[in-house]
Parts: C-alpha cells; structure tokens; sequence
C-alpha cells in the first residue's frame, strides 16, 4: 500500500504503520479495516496481524513497519503523499521513536509533501509537547471531524505547529454549524460510501462550504457517496471543489 492513489486529494500512499481502532462514528464503516481483511486473507504479509474483534478485526492490528520508512527516499519525483491511509499514526500504540522516525524521513525528503490524518491530535500535541516532536515544513496535519461533537479535535490540532492544517469532514454525518475555522488552513468534505451508507444532507455540505467561503479556507468537496464513491458525483450546487492549500511543495 505504498504507491499510487486513487484518493481524489492526494497522489500516493505510504504505511509504516498499519491496523487502528474504531474510536467514534466515523469509523463505523471503515475502509481500511474492510480491505486489511482481505488483505490478510491474500497472505499480504503486513497485514496478517489482528486487532481486537470489539474495536479492530483481522489483519488491523496496529503494526510497525521499519521496513516501509525508506519508501519515500525510493521517489525521486515530488509527490504529494498520505500517510498511513490504512491507520493512525498517533495511535497510543505507536511509540514515539517511531512516529519521530516517521517524521525523520519526511524532513529528509523535502521535495515531498506529506499529509497525515488522524483521530487523535491530543497524543499528537501531547507528544510535540512533552518530548519535542519538530514538525518540518512539509508536512500538513489534519483531523477527522465528522459531527460538531468531535470540534474539540479540532482545538487539539491549532497546538501543534504543522505547516498546513487540515480537517477532513469526511463521512459528515451531521452539521457542522459554528465551526471554528481559525488556524485552519484547508477543509475535505464528503459522504460516506459503501454498502449500508449513511446520506448526507445538502444543507450539512452547504453549512461547511459556507464557512470555509467565509473564513476564506480552500474547500475539497470529494463526494456525495452512495454504494460506491462515485455514484452520486460531487457537485455541489452545480459546482466543483476541488481547492486545495497554496503552500505546497507537490507537482
């Protein structure tokens, strides 16, 4: 899981960690735990791990992968890259070494641009802060928000010092109304795909788009959703999304 993709904001993956664990809604219908199964079922030796059966499932337990980290020494093109698609790297199982490791490799690879997603920014402050975690200037830290409960993600993320903040509001299952934008400096949203999908509503998609015009923050409309990604488009009012932030190192 460490080339080219198929995710509409970014051109490649890379997992030196892999496996996670539901914490929230958001994680009801996940992607990655669906596809680690098969995975492990195919032999795929990185993920042949299981996580526990409440919170994870077969070939998701959290898994360091050493061997993964020089991935991105091996592209010698700039690329814009997420990182561990397929889990969390501030999971509370993944020491701090290695995620200081991980950050390593991004410093040394400065034609890269590197975007890391997690549910977690307070183990995320919390490690900048308690054992000095330098963030290098191409990375971009985003948190998954997907109902105005989880806004306090979003406070975690303003205290640590990435180059680009971003929130994923992807799947949205509800308003986000009084959103705090501030310190923000780019927004995803989208519906949930698959089948037993959870519909989004226009006005929740209009609610985010309109606070993102107003603060003037780049805004990503990736889909409506449906039982595949792609059935119902991803027009909004007529019109395409697809801003992303000016600082970038990529293409």
């Amino acid at each position: 899981m460490a080339d080219r993709s198929g995710i509409e904001w970014t051109e490649a993956t890379w997992n030196p960690v892999t496996g996670c664990d539901r914490v929230s809604p958001g994680c009801d219908h996940c992607y990655a735990l669906v596809l680690a199964k098969r995975l492990k079922a195919m032999g795929a030796a990185k993920y042949q791990k299981d996580g526990d059966p409440r919170t994870s499932g077969p070939g998701f337990g959290v898994t360091v992968h050493p061997s993964a980290l020089d991935v991105p020494r091996r592209w010698k093109g700039p690329r814009l890259i997420f990182v561990n698609s397929m889990s969390d790297l501030f999971h509370a199982r993944v020491p701090v070494e290695f995620v200081r490791s991980v950050l390593d490799v991004m410093r040394d690879t400065p034609r890269h641009t590197y975007q890391v997603l997690t549910k977690r920014p307070r183990r995320a402050r919390l490690l900048t802060e308690r054992h000095g975690l330098e963030w290098p200037p191409n990375v971009w830290l985003g948190v998954s928000v997907e109902t105005a409960e989880y806004f306090a993600r979003i406070d975690d993320l303003r205290g640590v010092p990435a180059a680009i903040r971003f929130l994923s509001c992807e799947p949205l299952l509800g308003s986000l109304d009084g959103i705090n934008l501030e310190g923000i400096g780019w927004v995803i949203a989208g519906g949930e795909s698959g089948p037993g999908y959870r519909p989004i509503e226009l006005a929740w998609a209009r609610t985010i788009r309109d606070a993102c015009v107003e603060a003037e923050v780049p805004f990503f409309f990736k889909q409506w959703g449906g039982r595949t990604p792609k059935e119902l488009g991803r027009a909004l009012d007529g019109q395409l999304w697809s801003e992303m932030p000016a600082a970038s190192s990529f293409g």
